[in-house]
């Protein structure tokens, strides 16, 4: 199988073994693609936390989900950590009821939206309408990744905020009810941080 000789000798399969030859050159293509990103380092520690048990809150300021926090050392202080989170979110029925969500850790508190008059800069938002989940059964999963730099050496935590807005409860892994039946759920919340290399 010929090699491209870039940027980690990466085989092609030619036209004409295509058919004859390809159950071989997959596999060896695959192995090289393998072999190529472990040689090139994209990825160093990867944490991942699982909240499995519920969380609630009816706080209007910003309150850390607890059991929901990663920690990570960077090993150089121009490396990026990727974040991951994840959010199953039961939210009251009443008009105007939202959840805000943010993360904390490194430079992550960046990680918000532009100012526009009095809308909340937030990472992730979340909100039923009572005409559209009038049982309270509803849950919406929040998923957001960010990019951080946090420019250290020292070990950082992230974590994730939330807050309630109007006069709703917030439920994280559950729904507003939560009544005992097969169609509620119960879900799971998680946060990832990987580590990339510069």
């Amino acid at each position: 199988m010929p090699d491209t000789g870039a940027p980690w000798n990466i085989p092609y399969v030619a036209g004409t073994d295509l058919v004859a030859d390809w159950p071989t050159d997959s596999q060896t293509l695959a192995e090289a693609i393998a072999d190529g990103l472990d040689d090139a380092g994209l990825f160093g520690q990867i944490v991942q936390t699982v909240k499995t048990d519920t969380f609630t809150t009816t706080s209007s300021s910003y309150t850390p989900v607890t059991g929901l926090t990663a920690t990570i050392t960077p090993a150089s202080n121009t490396n990026q950590i990727l974040i991951i989170a994840s959010i199953p979110l039961g939210v009251g029925v009443g008009g105007g009821d939202a959840a805000h969500l943010r993360l904390t850790g490194g430079n992550a508190a960046n990680a918000i939206g532009d100012a526009a008059s009095n809308r909340e800069q937030t990472f992730m938002s979340a909100g039923f309408g009572a005409d559209s989940h009038p049982n309270g059964f509803g849950v919406l999963f929040s998923t957001g990744v960010y990019l951080d730099s946090p420019a250290t050496t020292s070990a950082v935590t992230y974590g994730v905020e939330v807050r309630q807005v109007g006069s709703t409860t917030v439920y994280i892994n559950r729904s507003a009810d939560d009544a005992d039946a097969t169609y509620r759920g119960r879900n799971i919340a998680t946060l990832t941080v990987l580590e990339v290399k510069a």
